[in-house]
């Protein structure tokens, strides 16, 4: 038995895989060692994922851990594998990049350009088996173009910045219930800014039909497409995981065919990609 983990800074996905080949999903908050400790990351596994799988694991041992997150650089991995190994202490933990989760969950074995688009992005070029290089996506702060935290951060700016009329932001504040000095508030002096704002994000999809907020969404598309995916110079189809991708994607294809980008493959998570990756790993086990 196995136990796969795609992990964004919002929220992690977790998938139980018996040797039978049944599936188990659950979800707790998300995991970041960019902002969390290994004793604070250990207290969310322990108090959020046992008590959901715990009644699952009579099916047999859990032999490996493999969990791919955001933030999960080489040099703060780590501290995600000893709150893991802290947990599982009889399971064989690997921990990787939530990049590399994208790019085998959506190719597999095969070579290409894999992106993610959700509460933070990125994307890289995949030989098959890990990633050869990649621009980095610094951050929503620094970069992060198509991600839900800097969709929601440029929203945000330019409802206060009277960018878009006053009917948009009139029903921005009464449909989240909230203020300039709120928003102030939890960008500025409350813990993970980034999940905020890419909560109020989705006020972009319940307005997309309003050409405002499309041509936002599209622009937003394209910062992506041109200081991140043009530099792989590749013609072969890119592939994307995420929600954003996911739920955008008629205006991310708009842009994409726009910019000459071929596009392939949509997924909202690599989950199911990354039970057929790691499938020899699945063994029968009992105790």
């Amino acid at each position: 038995m196995i136990l796969l983990a795609d992990s964004g800074s919002t929220k992690v996905h977790w998938c139980l895989v018996t040797a039978s080949g049944q599936c188990s999903d659950v979800f707790t908050d998300g995991i970041n060692p960019l902002f969390q400790t290994s004793d604070a990351m250990r207290n969310s596994i322990c108090n959020q994922l046992l008590p959901q799988i715990a009644p699952l694991l009579w099916a047999g041992t859990l032999t490996h851990v493999f969990f791919y997150g955001a933030g999960c650089t080489p040099e703060k991995k780590v501290y995600v594998q000893k709150a893991l190994e802290g947990v599982f202490k009889k399971a064989e933990v690997h921990v990787e990049s939530d990049m590399l989760g994208a790019a085998r969950g959506l190719l597999g074995r095969e070579a290409g350009v894999a992106c993610i688009l959700g509460t933070g992005s990125g994307s890289c070029f995949y030989n098959g088996e890990n990633i050869e290089w990649c621009v980095p996506s610094l951050g929503y702060i620094l970069g992060d173009e198509g991600s839900a935290a800097v969709l929601g951060k440029r929203l945000v700016g330019d409802l206060l910045k009277n960018q878009l009329g006053d009917d948009l932001k009139d029903a921005f504040f009464k449909e989240y219930e909230t203020s300039m000095a709120d928003i102030i508030e939890k960008v500025y002096r409350q813990p993970f800014p980034n999940r905020f704002l890419a909560k109020l994000s989705k006020f972009c999809a319940d307005h997309i039909e309003d050409k405002r907020i499309h041509e936002l969404v599209y622009d937003h598309f394209v910062q992506f497409i041109r200081r991140n995916l043009v530099q792989y110079q590749t013609d072969q189809p890119i592939g994307f995981v995420g929600s954003i991708a996911y739920y955008y994607k008629p205006v991310l294809e708009e842009a994409m065919k726009a910019e000459g980008m071929p596009l392939g493959t949509i997924l909202k998570d690599p989950i199911e990609g990354l039970k057929e990756f790691h499938k020899d790993a699945i063994i029968p086990t009992t105790e």
